[in-house]
């Protein structure tokens, strides 16, 4: 039998969205203009990084030709290899959402056809008839944002008096979400986590993807720091994912980091959590030595996302880029025959682009094994290949979307 390895870098795009006008994301790029950034220097930062980006393990798995493929241009800066040494390509996203759940679904097989609900972005947010009904279930004198925001801000301007007055924060953005940050000390984590199951029920008829639990600490706005106990509480796919399948033919699917949150621990057999990319590869490289014939080790690499692109920091989204392609080898090491690495995205976030939030565009899809051969897979036209490929290569039944480029 054989194992997979499926990483998803968080919101690392690569342009060329064929649908991107409709979301008003027509030209965002996110590595092509990290790259472009990196290139001209404006991506230097003293004691992190400085000059053109440098990738040369995604870069000799095929990343830079993938990004020609999906938007006409290699990323500006970086060399062009002369040999790939992977299977390499980009990929279109048909759910209608660019959000997480969709991008993950969609990976594993499951795209998402339907529209999620969303809360309005002028005015209050929520409806006083669903804020009522959370603060009586769950016991609370109010809330506090009601609002668009992005969470770093709003937990700077409001966490002192969520700290006096006991009222979480409350808040959401263009993805369907309902998200709450509360104090770990001051209101506490099993009470926030409690609180967002209770809006998790109060919104299942509003379809709202996710709600996020949002935990931080700190007295002051200076000091404030969101902290690694985020969960998420999703809607179950629609239909059954690849991990479902797995499972049920009896192999082992191991979720690293928040892809357990992401499928509400559907299909799932194994969570290890971790918190920062680096603390997710330390994790993934320990489940590597664990896994068994036919396993699925699945891993998301939040910070891409979480810290550079939703924040517009383009030399810390570069850096972390650079970090990420260097600990590359360290998973070559432990690949055995039988072994594929599957390395891709969910959707974009373009650190460059206007406004706090993910941006429509292709994905990369590189993948490496011992005894794979290297070539173009093309565009493909869902991430659902992705999933199928997977499914092919653990020997089990493919499922109703997308096909596999083995």
């Amino acid at each position: 039998m054989a194992r997979a390895f499926l990483f998803v870098l968080d919101s690392f795009g690569i342009g060329g969205a064929r649908d991107a006008a409709r979301y008003d994301d027509l030209g965002s790029n996110t590595l092509g203009h990290i790259a472009q950034f990196c290139a001209a220097g404006a991506a230097d930062r003293a004691g992190l990084r400085s000059g053109p980006l440098k990738l040369p393990n995604m870069s000799a798995l095929g990343l830079v030709h993938a990004a020609q493929m999906a938007c006409g241009e290699y990323p500006a800066g970086m060399p062009v290899p002369e040999r790939v040494f992977g299977l390499h390509g980009a990929a279109s996203e048909v759910s209608k959402g660019k959000d997480t759940p969709s991008g993950h679904w969609e990976i594993a097989g499951t795209p998402v056809m339907f529209d999620w609900g969303y809360f309005p972005s002028e005015g209050d947010a929520f409806p006083p008839d669903l804020i009522e009904a959370i603060c009586r279930e769950a016991d609370l004198p109010g809330i506090l944002g009601n609002c668009h925001a992005s969470g770093t801000d709003i937990i700077a301007s409001l966490g002192e008096e969520h700290i006096r007055s006991g009222r979480p924060i409350c808040y959401t953005s263009t993805d369907s979400v309902f998200q709450i940050a509360a104090h770990e000390q001051h209101f506490g984590l099993d009470r926030l986590i409690a609180l967002c199951q209770t809006v998790r029920q109060l919104i299942d008829p509003l379809n709202i993807g996710r709600v996020i639990a949002r935990p931080f600490v700190g007295e002051t706005p200076a000091t404030f720091q969101r902290t690694g106990n985020r969960r998420d509480f999703s809607v179950l796919p629609p239909e059954a994912t690849l991990l479902d399948r797995l499972v049920e033919a009896g192999r082992t699917v191991h979720a690293v980091g928040k892809i357990g949150d992401i499928f509400a621990h559907q299909g799932i057999s194994r969570v290890i959590k971790a918190n920062g990319n680096d603390a997710l590869m330390d994790a993934t490289l320990s489940v590597l030595d664990d896994a068994g014939d036919g396993d699925l080790v699945f891993t998301n690499f939040v910070d891409f996302d979480m810290l550079y692109g939703h924040r517009r920091d383009v030399p810390g989204y570069a850096a972390a880029l650079e970090a990420f392609d260097r600990r590359l080898a360290e998973v070559h090491r432990k690949m055995q025959p039988g072994d594929l690495m599957l390395l891709t995205a969910d959707h974009g976030c373009d650190p460059t682009w206007r406004g706090t939030d993910h941006t429509r565009e292709r994905v990369p899809i590189m993948g490496y094994g011992p005894g794979i051969a290297p070539r173009s897979i093309g565009v493909r036209d869902s991430y659902a290949d992705i999933g199928e490929t997977v499914a092919a290569h653990l020997g089990i039944a493919r499922g109703k979307h997308g096909r596999s480029f083995l």
